[in-house]
């Protein structure tokens, strides 16, 4: 597949162009309404972008599929995750790897990343050099196909391990990692995953020995989150290493504070992507895409910055 010297993306620039001018005329021309702009607007305006992770949806689409799906709900962007349907794993040749690249570039999506399942909490010695030797190959297919990083994970502290050393075993191991894929223009992203690790103080714990600066945290939106002392001071307490990416559950289940998290994220000038990770399975999930689309809309148009 040949790159187009024009792209779907230059066209969807040049129309939001267009429609900054349509707004400002719209008094004149009689537009019955402007709330959804508005909202758009005001989420150009945070610079925070709303993209999914394909973990149950998306899943099951091809390539294809998924970009598509991803266009007609509104979204921007994508994490693809391993051993899904699209079929985006290391064993790519060059030219797939480079058709994979190319459909982004030729679409209004912007492929964000990859979410692997490399861990380093295991006190496996030879597991663990598994694992991180294993991510090697994830790293430089993110840099082939167009993408900016890398998911990992701690998935809890082993109970037969003093927590300080795991702890600082997690975070050796994302040093040696963040220094590899500093030579592939990645970031090691660490998702605030585990029984254990998805308690803020034990984040904070690692990246305090965190050394490469391209290691950086992917806040999980976790009941933990609102721990004592609360989200605000949470969130405050690590904010100087969280990264370009946060995952989102879908936003109108629980009783998860997202507008005060937006809130948040917009108080630290977030630049990145806030990201779908749904585990539900609803009978249209095209539909269910579109729905979390104007729920985000909505969110962003009452961000106030903390």
């Amino acid at each position: 597949m040949t790159k187009k010297s024009f792209t779907r993306r230059d066209f969807i620039g040049k129309t939001a162009a267009g429609l900054v001018g349509l707004a400002v005329s719209s008094k004149v021309i009689g537009l019955a309404s402007m709330s959804d702009f508005s909202a758009s607007m005001q989420a150009d305006k945070s610079k925070m972008k709303f993209g999914m992770v394909t973990y149950q949806w998306g899943n099951a689409w091809d390539l294809p599929t998924l970009i598509t799906n991803l266009e007609k709900a509104g979204f921007v962007a994508v994490e693809l995750r391993t051993l899904n349907a699209h079929g985006v794993e290391p064993t790519l040749n060059a030219a797939q790897r480079a058709d994979v690249k190319n459909r982004f570039a030729d679409s209004s999506i912007t492929c964000v990343g990859y979410g692997s399942n490399f861990e380093f909490h295991n006190p496996d010695q030879v597991q663990l050099r598994k694992n991180i030797e294993g991510i090697k190959s994830y790293i430089i297919l993110c840099k082939d196909i167009g993408a900016t990083g890398i998911k990992v994970k701690p998935n809890g502290l082993p109970p037969e391990v003093p927590k300080e050393k795991t702890i600082a075993q997690i975070a050796a191991s994302l040093n040696e990692v963040g220094k590899f894929a500093q030579d592939y223009g990645q970031k090691v992203r660490v998702e605030v995953h585990g029984r254990e690790t998805s308690k803020i103080v034990n984040i904070k714990a690692i990246f305090e020995q965190i050394t490469e600066p391209n290691v950086v945290i992917c806040w999980n939106s976790d009941a933990k989150d609102l721990d004592p002392p609360g989200l605000d001071a949470n969130f405050n307490s690590v904010k100087r290493w969280i990264g370009d990416t946060a995952h989102l559950r879908p936003l109108n289940a629980g009783d998860y504070p997202y507008q005060q998290l937006f809130n948040l994220f917009a108080g630290i000038n977030f630049n990145g992507w806030l990201l779908l990770e749904a585990s539900t399975t609803p009978a249209d999930k095209a539909a269910a895409m579109k729905e979390q689309v104007a729920i985000y809309n909505q969110l962003m148009a009452n961000v106030k910055k903390m």
